[in-house]
């Protein structure tokens, strides 16, 4: 069900304008959480894919929440790396419509174990300047800003340009020249810092929580891969994709 989130929230002092009212579908007890925010473009390279994911990931381990804007590209795949019970979406249009089409699945998981926000009533469709409304509300709620890739004309200048004036810290991955222009010049410039370490940068947000689950205890006995499955399904899949577990020879290690 759709409701109106209170707006007590510290971090909206930072916009231009606190807004009159947000709607969200959710847990929006993780806006109590630490937060930081990722954006990018929406046809990263595959270098910008891995390390955006790698990053939501080491970020999420340790009690962080991502916030995003459900955008292709960047956008979803921070979103995927933190798992939808540690990413906040926040959308440009009303929490009754799933744009983009292709995120449809991506966002109903946030739904339903995560948190999305929308600044619009349902029925709002998204417009270019509620693009804008949305980029500035992602960078309001993260304690820092990262930009992961963004070319000279990206819309993810424009929340870089957000996140100065509110004062916020910006970080983006170091790239190649004459790639990700966008975030090189911010580097030239002195506006931002680059990440030359995953791990290092996400420690300073606290230590990894170390809880072992009911799956991850059950894998350390290198179980056969059919017991695994007939155990936890598709999720051991997953995980070989995630590069969590190997299957050698019928059984299933732990990475």
């Amino acid at each position: 069900m759709i409701r109106e989130l209170s707006l007590e929230i510290a971090e909206l002092s930072s916009m231009s304008k606190v807004p009159d009212r947000l709607f969200y579908l959710g847990n929006k007890e993780l806006l109590q959480k630490p937060k930081v925010s990722i954006v990018g473009t929406r046809r990263p390279s595959s270098y910008t894919k891995d390390w955006t994911y790698k990053l939501a990931k080491e970020l999420a381990k340790r009690g962080v929440v991502v916030v995003s804007g459900a955008a292709m590209g960047v956008d979803a795949i921070a979103h995927m790396g933190a798992k939808a019970e540690n990413t906040v979406a926040v959308v440009a249009n009303g929490l009754d419509i799933r744009y983009p089409a292709v995120n449809k699945n991506l966002i109903s998981d946030i739904e339903q174990r995560g948190l999305v926000i929308s600044f619009f009533e349902p029925g709002f469709r998204a417009t270019k300047w509620s693009f804008v409304k949305r980029n500035e509300l992602v960078v309001a709620l993260g304690e820092v800003l990262i930009v992961t890739e963004a070319d000279l004309n990206s819309g993810s200048l424009r929340s870089v340009e957000y996140a100065l004036k509110m004062g916020k810290e910006i970080y983006v991955l170091p790239h190649r020249l004459n790639e990700s222009l966008g975030t090189n010049d911010l580097l030239k410039d002195g506006k931002a810092e680059a990440i030359y370490s995953i791990e290092e940068f996400a420690n300073r947000f606290g230590k990894i929580e170390d809880k072992k689950d009911e799956f991850t205890l059950f894998l350390e006995k290198s179980p056969t891969l059919n017991e695994a499955l007939v155990k936890f399904g598709d999720k051991i899949y997953e995980a070989e994709l995630e590069g969590l577990i190997a299957i050698e020879n019928g059984y299933v290690k732990l990475l």
